[in-house]
């Protein structure tokens, strides 16, 4: 895959529009961020562009979700991590954000409010259209350069990730070079078996790519935890009362689906816990009563399921099992990433909530790549393209060949 980096261009006075990922974990009770390694990730490029004006852009939550929040915390934690002043202003297309802009001077950094606040970037848009925006037509004559360094974002079609790149020049951040050199090396030697570990909460976005990630023979074994297990298991009737979740029918149904055409490639636990007053108790699913809230796995799934990881070519983790920040919940997660880090296999880890549980474990040396992203990632690995990674090879294309572009 060919792409630009910041390598190839003279960044000493230009003006730079810097998509990242920021979108953080967000106490709901206090409102304040609760873990700042996506803010971390963002500092390298940032650097990278000390001779630059810098305009930050990222989001943070989903308009409706407790955790769709403004980004002025997130600029004292970028302030306090660079140990630099940051501009920041509470605005993204309108007229102070582009006096801002405008205003800017060669090594100051300003923060853009989340982008999600302009109703464009809810949406998803075919990048022609997305060129056409409000945001990318008031934004784009005020840089010199598009930076897109959101690999957890690259599956997204939103203006600030393909819009941009089809009016002014783009390459990749730090981040997103790293993550393409790095996946793009590990596939060419992965082997089967493919054993893919499956959790979290993103239901409608795993189930998504589950079927290309077995047509594309990257996935022999699919072992599932979390929610994403627990529709499996209402799906096979083993779970009796409603999850409550978001299109529970229509979640549910596909995981039937899938579970009829690919019948030998899933692996649902066979014992759960839960929580009673505070207390682990463990039990077998089918002991499962109406109002039991699934935190982890039973010692038997994590015995099982860590014989499959021993025996694989390579393994893909993505998603906690439970909910590991409880220490009596912890188990199922560190079992699983114990699994994976001790075997053969070729090793990638999904970023978020299981980077910091290699941390804890003291396992993140023992693993091949850990990534930035969740959904992206699962989508990468299935061969498909990603929108961010089709317009940056789009930009260089048109870069290293403008009489064909």
């Amino acid at each position: 895959m060919k792409v630009l980096t910041l390598d190839d261009f003279d960044l000493k006075d230009k003006t730079i529009f810097l998509r990242v990922d920021m979108n953080c974990p967000i106490d709901p009770d206090t409102m304040e961020i609760s873990g700042t390694k996506r803010i971390e990730e963002a500092i390298e490029t940032i650097k990278s562009l000390e001779e630059s004006k810098v305009v930050v852009a990222t989001h943070q939550g989903r308009v409706g979700n407790k955790d769709y929040t403004g980004m002025d915390k997130h600029a004292k934690v970028l302030e306090k991590l660079l140990n630099k002043e940051i501009k920041y202003v509470e605005d993204v297309i309108g007229a102070a954000a582009q006096h801002e802009i405008k205003n800017l001077q060669n090594g100051q950094v300003l923060l853009l409010d989340n982008l999600r606040l302009c109703a464009e970037e809810n949406y998803e848009f075919a990048p022609k259209e997305a060129a056409k925006t409000i945001m990318v037509s008031r934004l784009s004559k005020y840089f010199d350069l598009c930076v897109l360094d959101s690999f957890p974002s690259a599956h997204r079609s939103h203006p600030s990730i393909v819009g941009f790149p089809q009016v002014i020049p783009a390459c990749a951040g730090r981040i997103v070079e790293r993550e393409v050199r790095n996946l793009d090396e590990i596939m060419t030697v992965a082997k089967a078996p493919h054993v893919i570990v499956l959790g979290g909460s993103k239901v409608l976005d795993r189930l998504e790519a589950i079927k290309l990630l077995i047509q594309n023979r990257r996935a022999d074994h699919i072992l599932l935890t979390g929610l994403i297990g627990n529709v499996f298991m209402r799906a096979q009737a083993r779970i009796k009362s409603p999850l409550g979740i978001k299109r529970e029918e229509e979640v549910v149904a596909k995981a039937h689906t899938l579970i009829g055409e690919y019948p030998d490639v899933f692996s649902t636990p066979v014992d759960i816990a839960i929580d009673k007053d505070g207390e682990r108790v463990e039990m077998d699913v089918r002991d499962l009563a109406k109002g039991d809230n699934i935190y982890d796995l039973g010692p038997k799934t994590v015995s099982y399921y860590s014989k499959l990881i021993a025996g694989a070519g390579t393994v893909f983790i993505s998603g906690p099992a439970g909910f590991f920040e409880k220490e009596n919940f912890s188990s199922g997660t560190k079992g699983l990433l114990s699994a994976v880090a001790n075997s053969m296999a070729t090793t990638i880890v999904s970023g978020g909530h299981l980077t910091s549980a290699l941390k804890r474990y003291g396992l993140a040396e023992q693993i091949n790549h850990i990534s930035t992203a969740g959904g992206a990632l699962v989508l990468y690995l299935t061969g498909e393209k990603l929108p961010m990674m089709k317009s940056l090879e789009d930009a260089a294309d048109r870069k290293l060949n403008p009489r064909t572009a």
